[in-house]
């Protein structure tokens, strides 16, 4: 699902008109220092679509007839889109604020298309100057950017203060501010609680850093190969599961592989930036090669035979099952292969190589925003 910047014209594209509040002449037309070279850098570095939100009080009566107003924005539009931003929607407003219609922001009514599930919300941002844009953020489950001026900054009182104290709302004080937020690196974080009548498990993953909580499943070789993803894969790590061990083992570990692999995908979000693919390597008379894709289709292939029965406490048909779970949940391309006679020596390169496989496709490439793939999207 593609993320939205939902920006407001007036204040935040060009500059907001002192006393009238409108742009009805051209003499009053000026863009905002660093909007267009700023968003268009943004354009090109991430995949967001391009809403323009306003409020324009009264436009169309006699007051604020809508020419030139209309005229006026049409070349706003223009102008952007000549530096290659475009916005797929341009919703105006055009009542009084003491008509408190749905459609004025923060309302959100005129902005239902956007909210039936087909676009990710929780990543998108509304830009704008004014706190009504920063509701209408929290309206929508958006992440806000209030651009602070100065215009119309000394009405705020207690309203500042909220802002301040949200972790969804940033204030800047310049495009450059809104361009360094949008383009830097997101934090690859993730928790996934998977709980059923067989197993309640809780993950936590961090691509880039340390997750506390440590490992613990109740299969005490299973929890020293999952140690190995973290520890050779270089990700933080939490996995705590209460299973029906009474039972069996193949509930936990098969409900194991599916939340670290719905982990996995949620932590990698848009895999913008990923190597994407990642190994192979020995371990005394062993040798095991993982292949993986972070290509958003799961498929998997395993090639490996194992002699004994159980290898600690987990079953050696499990092994094939984990991974295969993983593949699905995670959707990746998964290709397991291993040779050697030594049984835990063998599983235990499988889980290292694996671990590999991870650190190297989740990497950074040399543009952290470049998507690595011809389609568009993974």
């Amino acid at each position: 699902m593609k993320p939205i910047l939902f920006i407001d014209q007036d204040g935040t594209l060009i500059e907001e008109v002192p006393v009238t509040w409108q742009i009805d002449e051209w003499s009053k037309l000026k863009f905002m220092k660093g909007a267009l070279n700023n968003l268009s850098k943004i354009v090109q570095e991430r995949d967001f679509e391009l809403v323009l939100v306003s409020n324009q009080d009264g436009l169309g009566r006699p007051q604020f007839p809508e020419e030139p107003f209309m005229s006026i924005h049409q070349h706003i539009l223009d102008t952007f889109s000549s530096v290659g931003v475009n916005f797929s929607g341009v919703h105006i407003d055009k009542s009084l604020p003491e008509e408190n219609k749905p459609t004025r922001k923060p309302g959100t009514a005129m902005l239902g298309q956007y909210t039936l599930g087909t676009y990710d919300l929780a990543n998108s941002y509304v830009i704008g100057d004014r706190v009504t844009d920063m509701q209408l953020a929290q309206n929508l489950g958006c992440k806000g950017l209030f651009l602070n001026t100065g215009t119309g900054f000394s009405e705020l009182g207690d309203e500042l203060a909220w802002m301040e104290k949200s972790e969804a709302i940033c204030i800047v004080s310049s495009w450059e501010d809104i361009y360094r937020i949008l383009t830097e690196k997101q934090e690859r974080i993730a928790e996934v609680s998977r709980v059923t009548k067989e197993t309640d498990i809780s993950v936590k993953l961090n691509l880039d850093g340390a997750a506390s909580g440590g490992i613990d499943t109740g299969i005490g070789f299973f929890d020293h190969m999952l140690d190995q993803i973290s520890r050779h894969g270089q990700v933080g790590l939490s996995l705590i599961c209460k299973g029906d061990l009474h039972i069996d083992e193949h509930h936990s570990i098969e409900d194991c592989a599916l939340a670290l692999g719905a982990a996995f995908k949620k932590a990698l979000g848009d895999k913008r930036g990923i190597e994407r693919y990642g190994f192979a390597l020995p371990m005394d008379d062993c040798t095991a090669q993982v292949l993986i894709d972070f290509g958003g289709r799961p498929s998997f292939i395993w090639e490996a035979e194992f002699k004994r029965e159980m290898v600690g406490q987990m079953p050696t048909e499990m092994f094939s099952h984990f991974f295969k779970s993983f593949s699905d949940a995670a959707s990746c391309n998964l290709v397991v292969k291993a040779t050697g006679e030594n049984e835990h020596h063998k599983i235990e390169a499988i889980f290292k190589a694996f671990a590999k496989a991870i650190k190297m496709a989740k990497s950074y490439s040399g543009d952290a925003n470049t998507l690595p793939s011809t389609k568009g999207m993974l």
